[in-house]
């Protein structure tokens, strides 16, 4: 089963970063979050991937074009341009890369590279989303259902901590960064039918995705949501790449399955 990932986006909110690169390529623990996403579902059973590439989609292509050789201990012979390879660290990793368009929307990214699919049942998800879900279980939830489309339901973690305060102004509850309010948000991670581009005209590159498409999908009753209630962090801002880093630098990262 084939991976789409959505890599084209501009990442404004993290431009101290993505002013030189495509967010999916801003690292953590020296490695792009493209590579943690793709090594997540590699780990998983999951490694042949179609990349939707559009904002300095350049960057990703050189960073695969060179990866067997930038990951290998190489031996150069300059005098009589020769190159040998010892112990590569090479991932087992399919990769069709797509350019998919600087300003088309998710939805347009997502019917460009429908080609490369082969009409079969496919997995979606973001090039800034981290999560230790069981893509497995994700799946038979897929399965099970019958419907076209499945996503992943996630609680954030809050932002701010919670208090409780008595009418005297005593606090008698706190709670630092408690989940969400308890509303269930898209937390990327898709299963897809291959039907699902019936519902995406010839031309939406003007469409996003989690719009239109989706509602289209709601409306029908053919989106169902596998809820996840494990980790999820999305690097939306410097200040979640400073926590991904934090928790890779701890030797425990929550995401790691492999």
């Amino acid at each position: 089963m084939k991976v789409v990932i959505f890599a084209g986006g501009l990442g404004t909110r993290l431009a101290e970063e993505t002013d030189v690169r495509p967010k999916p390529m801003v690292e953590i623990g020296g490695q792009p979050i493209l590579w943690h996403i793709m090594k997540l579902y590699a780990a998983q059973g999951f490694n042949d991937f179609v990349i939707c590439l559009g904002y300095k989609g350049y960057v990703i292509k050189e960073y695969f074009i060179n990866y067997f050789y930038h990951n290998s201990d190489v031996t150069i012979d300059l005098a009589n341009n020769q190159l040998e390879v010892h112990d590569s660290k090479a991932e087992n990793f399919k990769v069709t890369l797509v350019d998919t368009g600087l300003n088309t929307k998710t939805a347009g990214r997502l019917k460009r590279v429908q080609k490369h699919l082969n009409n079969e049942p496919f997995m979606l998800t973001y090039g800034d989303g981290l999560a230790d879900i069981d893509l497995q279980k994700l799946l038979k939830f897929h399965n099970d259902h019958g419907k076209i489309a499945s996503v992943t339901a996630v609680q954030p973690e809050g932002r701010f901590g919670g208090m409780e305060i008595q009418e005297n102004g005593n606090v008698s509850a706190f709670k630092e960064k408690p989940v969400g309010d308890g509303h269930w948000i898209n937390g990327g991670f898709f299963v897809l039918q291959p039907t699902v581009f019936e519902i995406l005209p010839d031309n939406c590159d003007h469409i996003m995705w989690e719009e239109l498409p989706m509602d289209q999908l709601t409306f029908k009753n053919e989106l169902a949501a596998f809820k996840h209630h494990g980790f999820w962090r999305c690097m939306d801002a410097l200040r979640d790449k400073v926590i991904l880093e934090e928790m890779w630098n701890s030797g425990v990262p929550k995401w790691k399955l492999w």
